[in-house]
């Protein structure tokens, strides 16, 4: 795959310094002109003040120039976007959402290999005598990296035709009628892209070691803050993943996973179309419904979050 990476997210919010101080407490790194950087991967998310909250760009590593210009004749022959090149890259403006993707020539993430966490299991004593690290952890959880970004979007076959067609994402997965899990790297998805009364951002996903910083990651954030929780401890059936999200003060998700599928050899894996709860978790509490209709879509739609 010539694409292998989803590089950065950029998010518009109403209130940045408030978002900033959110993200982190998540874990990120705060630098320089409201970027945030994780451990493995830089800086990988921009905050930047918006009427109402939404996905701004997303940036996308490839390999050469031959990419770029392989994507920017894609997006001509598609016909509903104007492909800007430059020797940076590409930049283009998904026509639906009116999110900005940028194409631009890096090198490929290295991550160090993580220790394997140890478990015991019936017949299989593989830690003995000492308690499970995982819950000895006494630093801080910090994200390896941007995993990826989820879309709402009021046509998600449009905008699927986009990211696929056009940029050159593959599809993993779909829910049936609803949306489109895509990557641009041997992650499972790097954009979810989901039907939607208005187009937003619905969260961002961010890699931690193990189930284990998952669940220590969200105790800290809603330590005092209860009000963040939004869904989890749970596993996904697209893409595997354990997962617990929270929420921002500017409503986007935020969501810690890890264990995700891995998709090497593209000829190995087959989509599915998923349906019904099958489409959200294999396993946890149900969804809440303010996740799957976040509680300011409407006030979204009729312009009541405009700073004015």
């Amino acid at each position: 795959m010539s694409l292998h990476a989803l590089l950065s997210v950029t998010m518009g919010v109403p209130n940045v310094e408030e978002t900033a101080a959110y993200y982190t407490d998540f874990g990120l790194s705060p630098e320089a002109d409201n970027w945030f950087s994780t451990t493995d991967a830089g800086r990988q998310l921009r905050i930047v003040h918006a009427p109402t909250r939404r996905l701004v760009e997303l940036r996308v590593g490839v390999d050469d120039r031959d990419d770029v210009l392989r994507a920017a004749a894609n997006l001509s022959r598609l016909g509903t976007a104007d492909p800007v090149v430059t020797e940076a890259g590409l930049a283009a403006v998904e026509p639906v959402t009116g999110a900005r993707v940028r194409l631009e020539t890096a090198p490929r993430l290295h991550q160090n290999p993580v220790p394997a966490s140890v478990y015991n299991g019936p017949g299989r004593i593989e830690r003995a005598s000492r308690r499970a690290p995982g819950f000895l952890r006494t630093e801080p959880v910090r994200p390896r990296k941007l995993g990826h970004a989820v879309l709402g979007t009021v046509d998600y076959r449009a905008t699927t035709d986009f990211f696929v067609q056009g940029l050159g994402f593959k599809v993993s997965d779909r829910i049936k009628g609803v949306g489109t899990f895509m990557r641009c790297s041997t992650d499972h998805h790097n954009v979810l892209v989901l039907s939607a009364p208005v187009n937003f951002l619905h969260h961002t996903s961010w890699q931690v070691d193990d189930v284990d910083d998952v669940g220590r990651g969200a105790a800290a954030m809603l330590e005092g803050r209860p009000e963040r929780h939004i869904w989890g401890l749970g596993r996904h059936y697209g893409g595997s993943n354990f997962f617990w999200y929270l929420k921002d003060p500017a409503g986007n998700f935020s969501e810690y996973y890890s264990d995700m599928d891995c998709i090497v050899e593209d000829q190995l894996w087959t989509p599915e179309d998923l349906e019904g709860a099958r489409g959200l978790y294999a396993w946890g509490p149900p969804p809440p419904p303010s996740f799957l209709h976040p509680d300011d879509l409407a006030a979204m739609m009729t312009g009541a979050h405009s700073v004015r």
